[in-house]
Parts: C-alpha cells; structure tokens; sequence
C-alpha cells in the first residue's frame, strides 16, 4: 500500500465517528485506528482466512483465488509463501485453524478440509464432504478436546472431526468423509434457495457459536446435549457477518459487505449477547475475518469486491492484512 493511501485510510479512521449510534450502542470516546500488519506476494491472493499458531504466534493467512497459505513471521512486514497455489489440488483456501498439537486446518470450500503438519508441511489427512448437494465449507473452530467444527453455508450443517479420526484417518491412507455433527436447518430461518446460512464458527465453554449471515442471527449450540437456540441479540445484528473471534466473554465480528468490525459483550451462559462497539471503515476493504493479538485485532483485508468473488475491478495491491487499534 502507497503512503498517499496509507495516509488516507489512517485520516478517514481518526475523522468518522464510530457508527454504534447507527445500531443502538453507546458512543465510543474515539475512533479506532487502521495500519498494515504485513502484506502478502502476489496480485491475486484475495485473502479470506487466518489463523494465529498458539505455540510461536506465526500466523497463516489462506487464498481463496489460489489455495495458497501464507506465513506471516512476527516483525516481519512481507508473508511468505507457506504452501504453494494448488497444493495436494486445492483450490481454495478459507477457514484456517493452528492448534496446539502443531497442525494447520486448511478449509477447500468446495470439497473439504486438509490438514498439515507446521514443522514438515506434510498433508496428514485430507476429509471431503460426501453427497452431490451444493456445499460451501467456510470456517472452522476447534474445542479444548481437540475436536474441529466446520461450518457448512448451503448445506446449515456443521461438521466434526475428532482426535481419534483425526488419528486413524492419518494412519490409514489419508483420506475420510466428514460426518455431520449437528443439522440446523430447523432452526434457521428460510432463505432463498442457493443463499448463505452459516458462517464464522467459535468455541467457547461447552458450545459452538455460528452466525447467520443472510438473517444476522447468532446460534448456540450445546455440546453436551445438542441443543441448538438463537442467541439474544442487543444493538444490532451480524448481518453479512464472516469471520468470528472469541477472547473470554468478547465477541468480535467481521461484517464483510459493510466493511464493518463489531464487537460484543457475551452472556456468561452465552445466551445472549450486547453489542459494546461498531467501527466502519471502507479501508476494512470487505474484511473476511480477524485474530486478537497482543491487545489489538487483526484483520483480513480481501477485497472481493474488486475483481474478486463480490463484483468486477481491480484490486489494489499488495494485499495486507490491517492492525485495528480501538475496537
């Protein structure tokens, strides 16, 4: 990004007001602030995912034009090419996870997820979505036992994976179908036939956090029981709302058509949610999703709306990833 347009986006953030008048929060006391973290080779990335390896605090930064994973190094300003555009034959790369047992979750939307091995790069184990129905594997969460959860957003399913297939799957050639966990389609609301449902995905204690992006709506699921019921939601909604991150009893959004970051106060049965905060900015530039670090957020700049996945242009390049300071 040029400084002329660095400028202009620091400018535009420390002038606008923040917009939770708009949805019903309290005025904020300033402005949040955007800069770059690091940015990414190449003028077709699109970046969609990330993920923040809990071990090293490198973070993995997927393309979902390419399939190609990006290591971001602590202090340094350029990503590095982690695994290569088409690797083991994927297509895209969405949802990512690190987890503590050193590997990388890689979601192909159209078909899956792989899962790597950090030190080797090895591909352990790759898990398809069985059936010929339309599908959207979009994002992921991974629970304290070890156990992943994808989010499906045509099929409104949620898919797991647990450490014992994980293990098995990776001992016996590699390859597996993903097995539904929990279905909410009954639970929804209806949307037009071929639209999005389910997105972001988090794990708190003993449940699953999953936003509607089409109606807004945030769903809890339990765990232990199953029980699946919509959280209550107040100031607002998580309309086109993407990626998700949960810190304690905050919860952050990435609403991606609205250039918006939201964050939100948590019940402590996570039954119900207050949204704290909103900040809109064009220089979010269609924010996908975000990681907390170090006491400030980052967030995936994709511009899908400029030659990408959301309308025709072209992107300005390189792509980044920004530090939002404030929300």
């Amino acid at each position: 990004m040029s400084r002329s347009i660095q400028r202009r986006s620091f400018l535009t953030a420390a002038a606008m007001t923040v917009t939770a008048a708009a949805v019903g929060a309290p005025p904020a006391t300033a402005a949040p602030r955007i800069s770059t973290a690091f940015e990414l080779p190449g003028d077709r990335v699109y970046p969609e995912g990330i993920a923040a390896d809990p071990r090293t605090g490198d973070l993995y930064v997927g393309s979902y034009a390419t399939g190609a994973v990006y290591r971001a190094v602590p202090g340094r300003r350029t990503a590095e090419v982690f695994l290569p555009a088409g690797a083991d034959g994927r297509t895209t790369a969405n949802g990512l996870k690190a987890d503590r047992a050193g590997r990388l979750w890689v979601i192909d939307s159209t078909s899956g997820v792989d899962v790597y091995d950090l030190r080797t790069r090895t591909l352990l184990a790759r898990f398809d979505v069985p059936g010929d129905a339309p599908l959207l594997v979009n994002d992921l969460a991974i629970t304290a036992d070890g156990s992943a959860y994808l989010t499906d957003s045509l099929r409104g399913v949620i898919y797991r994976v647990t450490p014992a297939e994980l293990a098995r799957v990776a001992a016996h050639g590699g390859r597996s179908s993903l097995t539904t966990a929990y279905d909410l389609g009954a639970v929804v609301a209806p949307h037009p036939s071929g639209s999005f449902t389910l997105n972001g995905i988090v794990a708190a204690a003993h449940c699953l956090l999953t936003v509607d992006m089409t109606s807004g709506a945030l769903y809890r699921v339990d765990l232990t029981t199953g029980d699946v019921r919509q959280v209550a939601l107040s100031g607002g909604d998580l309309v086109n709302g993407d990626g998700l991150e949960l810190v304690g009893g905050t919860l952050w959004a990435a609403l991606n058509r609205t250039n918006t970051i939201t964050r939100w106060r948590l019940s402590a049965d996570g039954t119900s949610a207050r949204l704290e905060r909103s900040f809109t900015d064009t220089a979010l530039q269609i924010p996908t999703t975000l990681v907390r670090r170090d006491g400030r957020t980052l967030v995936v700049r994709s511009q899908f709306d400029k030659g990408g996945p959301m309308g025709p242009g072209t992107p300005e390049t390189p792509f980044t990833v920004a530090w939002v300071h404030g929300i």
